[in-house]
């Protein structure tokens, strides 16, 4: 085997790495639970890059879902409402909340997120800068610039999880009824009497 396979290997091992270690960074119980596919590969952004508007933002995301490895969210438009869930089994969570937009590139996600005998209330925020068409994104604080969307959309696009259709608020439905049935369950018992009686 010549030197330069070896390295080529090496290379893509140590990608393979990098693309795993971002997957394990998603597993993390903060924020919204996924990272971009996309993280994987970071680029530079151009210096001409500018931050794209609240308004530039608000026509990207407005009535879309954003499909996830497992799960997916909803900015809705009307109160801009933010619906998601993520997860399985018992690490199944739902998420009430808002999408927030600024003119600084800043797209975030606040939101109650449920689960079986837990609630927390969370933040994630996506920076966004556009060039040429190009649209790139990080999750904010310390993620890494990727394309978001090519000026020729590719299919490999985060971009193209964006989608129209509505799978979230059904999924929702199945949902919260099952976590709030299990709080109800381990509310502890009072042994205070009904009204009315001694």
């Amino acid at each position: 085997m010549s030197r330069d396979n070896n390295k080529t290997r090496i290379q893509k091992y140590g990608a393979g790495l990098r693309r795993f270690s971002v997957m394990l960074a998603a597993l993390t119980m903060t924020g919204v639970p996924v990272i971009p596919a996309g993280a994987a590969e970071p680029v530079k952004v151009p210096a001409q890059a500018r931050a794209m508007s609240a308004a530039e933002l608000y026509v990207l995301y407005r009535n879309k879902t954003w499909q996830w490895p497992d799960g997916a969210g909803r900015m809705q438009e009307k109160d801009r409402t933010f619906i998601g869930w993520s997860g399985s089994g018992n690490d199944t969570r739902w998420a009430e909340g808002r999408w927030v937009l600024s003119d600084t590139g800043l797209m975030c996600l606040k939101a109650e997120w449920h689960g079986v005998q837990t609630k927390q209330a969370n933040k994630t925020c996506f920076r966004h800068r556009i060039y040429e068409d190009t649209i790139y994104q990080k999750k904010e604080p310390s993620g890494s610039w990727y394309v978001f969307k090519h000026a020729k959309a590719a299919d490999s696009d985060e971009f193209k999880k964006l989608i129209a259709e509505d799978t979230v608020s059904a999924q929702l439905a199945k949902l919260q009824p099952f976590t709030q049935q299990a709080d109800a369950k381990q509310q502890p018992f009072s042994a205070q009497a009904p009204n009315g009686t001694n």
